[in-house]
């Protein structure tokens, strides 16, 4: 029988077969530039195989039929023991979890399925539709929704099975579950999303829409994770393959693309946006091309109230119901904790009824996207030091399982507090009923400068009176998209090289003149802001649409300034998402932007700082400042902007925060 791969030509997500089987031998791909594995690491690997299979009965490579005849590849961890009716852990993922490292020549780590057998869980990794073994065409969220109610009543009827799922996984493998959630199907007994944020669509004001947007900007992440994730060329295996046939072809190649690296500094400076891909030679879908499957593609050229995100392709939006226990976990400096944190006060006051209500829990951690258990005795997140961030994450995620799929009686949800929630800055974890925290109070303070806040050696200030300055008092910058801000540490993830994720000394950044700087005096007193940080600002400009930005920092004695979040409004969505509204040269608009949050102690002696300025780029999109369609346009104008202060425009941040008891 013959081997042979066949270059398959493009058309919009056609499924392509394989010219043969790849039953025999088959060359395996080039190995990745990393050091190989040592003699003892494949020595343990062996072992954690053994010992696997002397405790699990292990099927690789089932292919689980959905209702419309596309089968789904998953891989089967359960006990071996057959008076176990087993409750079922399943992780669903866009990723490539084949059992064989095929570029090593060895087993991948199996020790959470190991893990999950021991304490008497069937665990069940599962691709999305279109990627690797499972079959169809892909998108984003791995639509439809139908595809989780096939899995979710095949895996309850199956006879190892006690007939209760559960969801856990971090970012992609997190993501769909809210939405698929919300079908309600019986089977589905609890679920814990970590760094979800992709998965949330419209919650209460905001408007991602899974991580695509704030505030009306195009977040770049999605640019550079698409290039690694989007194969609209692919090859499959024929139908007729048996699964044994399956999996020992798997042991030769994993069907995992090797796609060029990419230098995505520069990468994402390319212009126009919607033909970034492209110009690095990506491969076809989603982002810039229209997609039969799943919401119709072209995302880059949508408005962030276009239909198509709403036609069911896995996000979640606050009119689907929230009917599941859910343990939520969040991070800092993750891309999305915003409306992460609306999702889970959302499940908490509009679950179907009070028990789900009750049965919402959340944790909050100081680290960057899906690094929890990355947390150590001293946790550095970018330049800062967190002190000891860690958590019993496993202890913690079992015990709730143990409760919602398997009924024990273990008295979890009696000392769980409903928020666990890390306060940077003094270092520590803290608890609360809801978030924010019980009593925390919402304190003001506005921005005033003598027309000068411009760089960290300006005369921003922030007070805590609105400031009497004369009518018309403000502060101006040029804003040119071709010379944007870069980002600079801040809550990101999956940029490449593009952005490190973290609190970075943002000194050197605040001496650029188009960077306005309002510090407080230093405290006399320590400030806990816990919570929600809502701005408002009075801007002007002399063009047809533009940006502004803002980021909270805690400045130190010393001049450290670290960041702690940031946001961005595109001022033709200031009156909502539903239209466009532009701007008349040199006329004042109110302007509120999407909260920030964060749980931050500014001790004695630091100053509470915020800059403004139009561009955080490629944390976001440069807004080109014509007033067109952006994503299509190569050319940008430079925009003189400003910032106004005083009684009849006060621009204001707003601090949530917590008293502490007396």
């Amino acid at each position: 029988m013959r081997n042979e791969f066949r270059r398959l030509p493009w058309s919009p997500f056609a499924a392509r077969a394989l010219a043969a089987t790849l039953l025999a031998s088959a060359a395996p791909l080039p190995a990745q530039p990393q050091a190989p594995p040592t003699a003892e690491q494949r020595a343990a690997r062996e072992q954690q195989l053994r010992e696997l299979d002397r405790i699990a009965i292990v099927e690789r490579k089932v292919m689980i039929g959905m209702r419309d005849g596309v089968r789904l590849q998953a891989d089967i961890y359960r006990p071996r023991d057959a008076s176990i009716k087993a409750p079922v852990v399943l992780s669903r993922t866009p990723y490539n979890f084949n059992w064989w490292d095929v570029r090593n020549g060895m087993a991948r780590d199996v020790s959470t399925a190991m893990d999950a057998v021991r304490r008497g869980y069937a665990y069940v990794v599962q691709n999305e539709r279109g990627r690797f073994f499972s079959e169809g065409e892909w998108d984003i969220l791995g639509p439809p929704l139908t595809d989780a109610d096939d899995t979710f009543s095949w895996l309850a009827a199956q006879s190892w099975s006690n007939g209760k799922v559960g969801l856990i996984g971090c970012s992609s493998t997190a993501e769909w579950q809210m939405a698929a959630a919300s079908r309600g199907h019986p089977a589905l007994g609890a679920m814990i999303p970590q760094g979800y944020g992709a998965g949330v669509g419209r919650v209460g004001g905001w408007y991602e829409q899974g991580n695509w947007y704030r505030g009306g900007a195009v977040q770049m992440l999605f640019i550079a994770w698409l290039y690694g994730v989007q194969d609209g060329q692919r090859p499959m295996l024929p139908r007729d393959l048996t699964r044994e046939d399956i999996e020992r072809v798997s042991k030769y190649w994993d069907l995992a693309s090797q796609k060029p690296p990419v230098d995505w500094a520069q990468a994402l400076r390319h212009l126009p946006v919607q033909d970034l891909l492209r110009a690095v030679d990506g491969p076809r879908g989603p982002f810039a091309d229209a997609v039969p499957a799943g919401t119709g593609g072209r995302m880059i050229q949508r408005t962030p109230n276009d239909p198509a995100w709403y036609k069911g392709g896995g996000l979640y939006h606050d009119d689907m119901p929230i009917s599941v226990p859910g343990y939520w976990f969040m991070s800092w400096y993750d891309v999305s904790v915003g409306p992460n944190l609306a999702l889970f006060n959302h499940a908490r006051t509009k679950g179907t009824t009070q028990a789900v209500r009750d049965a919402q829990y959340a944790v909050i951690a100081p680290v960057a996207h899906c690094s929890y258990k990355r947390a150590t005795e001293n946790t550095v997140v970018g330049e800062r030091s967190m002190g000891d961030a860690r958590l019993d994450y496993d202890a913690m995620t079992w015990a709730y399982f143990d409760r919602f799929l398997k009924g024990a009686d273990n008295g979890v949800l009696d000392t769980l507090p409903h928020v666990r929630y890390f306060t940077m800055g003094s270092n520590r974890w803290q608890t609360s009923d809801v978030w924010p925290p019980r009593g925390a109070k919402p304190v003001t303070y506005f921005l005033t400068s003598s027309g000068r806040a411009n760089s960290r050696l300006g005369d921003g200030r922030l007070v805590s009176q609105v400031p009497g300055a004369r009518a018309g008092a403000r502060d101006t910058f040029t804003y040119d998209p071709m010379k944007p801000v870069p980002s600079y540490g801040g809550n990101v993830c999956c940029t490449g090289n593009a952005v490190q994720a973290g609190a970075m000394d943002q000194q050197k950044m605040e001496e650029r003149p188009d960077i306005l700087v309002y510090s407080t005096d230093p405290l006399a007193d320590g400030v806990e802001v816990s919570g929600p940080v809502e701005v408002t600002l009075f801007v002007s400009s002399n063009a047809r649409d533009t940006d502004f930005t803002v980021k909270l920092l805690d400045v130190y004695p010393d001049g450290r300034a670290y960041n702690l979040d940031e946001t961005i409004q595109r001022v033709r969505y200031r009156e909502g998402y539903d239209k466009e509204v532009f701007m008349e040269n040199g006329k004042v608009y109110e302007v509120k932007l999407g909260p920030l949050n964060t749980s931050n102690w500014f001790a004695p002696g630091h100053r509470i700082r915020v800059e403004v300025t139009s561009s955080n780029f490629p944390r976001f999109d440069r807004n080109l400042n014509t007033g067109g369609r952006n994503y299509d346009e190569s050319v940008g104008v430079a925009a003189l902007n400003a910032v106004h202060n005083g009684r009849q425009t006060p621009s204001r941040i707003t601090l949530t925060v917590v008293t502490p008891p007396r």
